[in-house]
């Protein structure tokens, strides 16, 4: 970049825009752009709205957005996908997991040992949640060593002491215990960055080597945006189709870490008080970890019990990099080495469930989901020094899952944001 360019735009509010937003503000004057609004969290109690469940009113996936307006679903054959719109994007639904998850990206050659050191300094990270963890928690950590899974306490973006144990981590945490980019995005406004809200990019306009303009609608009107320097990160999903939009292609390598949940009856077990995600298990192409769905509670008839007398562990999936999204339409199944990974999943879930007390017969299957978009400008070894893909504008950077090589089958919030810090500094 030229020394003479002083302002940017970074589209979107995420792990890659919040902190790529944070990192410029001051060395330029940054506007950021967010598709959606404030994010609003679950107000009414989960018993309350359960009993809506036989009413017929919870009848398609896509609808769980009249229960979390930040949450947008969308269909992908027999998958849903689900994210984050609004500001602080999927980190405000996600877990606050912060796992470091870069293994791909030290193959091509990037190191970003120095990023996640500074995100350790700088971030709530913690394992201390584990001096808080219920006698059901306690239950099910046993049941996974006994078992030679290898669980490992998560490390988590969170204010411990603050946890009360609601399990609302997914639908908006009512405490504030729970971190997400919503912070960054505050210091960098603070910093004299400028928010832009209700504000969904279509496209970009494009002038040779450069971009010039950011078209946009705003609360109905058509706006272009212009800065110097522009940076992608509207998630794995969003910031394809802004480039596709814009005529520079992206490859047929979309990958989603899709998601399946078995779960079974266990009266008073409580799993729906305890933390989601409070250890993961790493397997083969696939992590285990205790997990209470609200897509499968809300929208999967078998699922239809009181959530205190649920048990559900979850299967998180490293799929293989195919599949793509063109045009708002999202093309992504299971290939045959992604149903064979599942199926050795769901057996080794059944077994769990077994041995915590739920015979396999009463056992079932949740709505199968994803909402880890990534892959489809991948980095290559290429790119290490530059983090840029050639096809890209010179002034037009992407700092989100949309550059990641492959599949992290884990979540990506910790790495993304590692990431976004790299290209930051390079800019």
């Amino acid at each position: 970049m030229s020394d003479r360019a002083k302002t940017a735009i970074v589209i979107g509010t995420g792990a890659g825009g919040g902190m790529i937003a944070k990192e410029l503000q001051g060395k330029y004057q940054v506007t950021i752009l967010e598709a959606g609004g404030d994010f609003k969290p679950l107000s009414l109690p989960i018993n309350q709205l359960a009993r809506f469940r036989h009413s017929g009113l919870f009848f398609d996936a896509r609808l769980i957005r009249l229960l979390f307006p930040n949450m947008l679903a969308e269909k992908a054959g027999n998958m849903v996908m689900v994210r984050g719109i609004g500001a602080g994007g999927t980190t405000t639904l996600a877990t606050g997991n912060a796992a470091r998850c870069d293994g791909a990206l030290k193959a091509l050659g990037i190191n970003l040992d120095a990023q996640f050191e500074e995100l350790y300094r700088e971030l709530p990270v913690t394992t201390e949640h584990q001096k808080h963890w219920t006698e059901t928690t306690k239950k099910m950590y046993a049941v996974f060593e006994e078992m030679g899974l290898r669980p490992v306490v998560t490390p988590k973006l969170l204010d411990a002491p603050q946890c009360v144990g609601c399990g609302h981590c997914a639908i908006g945490c009512p405490t504030g215990a729970k971190w997400d980019t919503r912070a960054l995005i505050a210091q960098a406004v603070a910093g004299g960055a400028e928010l832009v809200t209700d504000c969904k990019v279509s496209g970009l306009e494009l002038k040779g080597k450069s971009v010039t303009g950011v078209r946009a609608k705003r609360r109905g009107k058509k706006t272009v945006f212009h800065a110097d320097l522009i940076i992608l990160a509207a998630g794995g999903l969003g910031t394809p189709v802004i480039l596709q939009n814009s005529g520079i292609p992206c490859g047929k390598t979309l990958f989603v870490d899709p998601v399946l949940c078995v779960a079974g009856p266990l009266p008073g077990f409580g799993q729906d008080k305890q933390i989601l995600m409070p250890f993961i298990s790493q397997q083969d192409g696939y992590i285990l970890s205790p997990y209470m769905d609200y897509l499968s509670f809300f929208f999967n008839r078998k699922w239809y019990l009181p959530m205190s007398d649920l048990v559900s562990i979850m299967i998180k999936l490293a799929d293989e990099e195919t599949g793509g999204a063109d045009g708002g339409r999202i093309d992504k199944a299971l290939t045959p080495v992604d149903r064979e990974r599942m199926e050795r999943a769901i057996a080794r879930s059944r077994e769990i469930l077994i041995r915590l007390g739920v015979p396999k017969e009463k056992q079932f299957l949740g709505t199968l989901n994803a909402g880890h978009p990534g892959g489809m400008l991948p980095l290559t070894a290429a790119e290490k020094d530059t983090l840029h893909n050639p096809s890209l504008p010179d002034n037009l950077y992407v700092a989100d899952a949309t550059i990641l090589p492959k599949s992290l089958g884990n979540p990506p919030i910790l790495t993304i944001m590692a990431l976004a810090k790299k290209i930051a500094a390079l800019l």
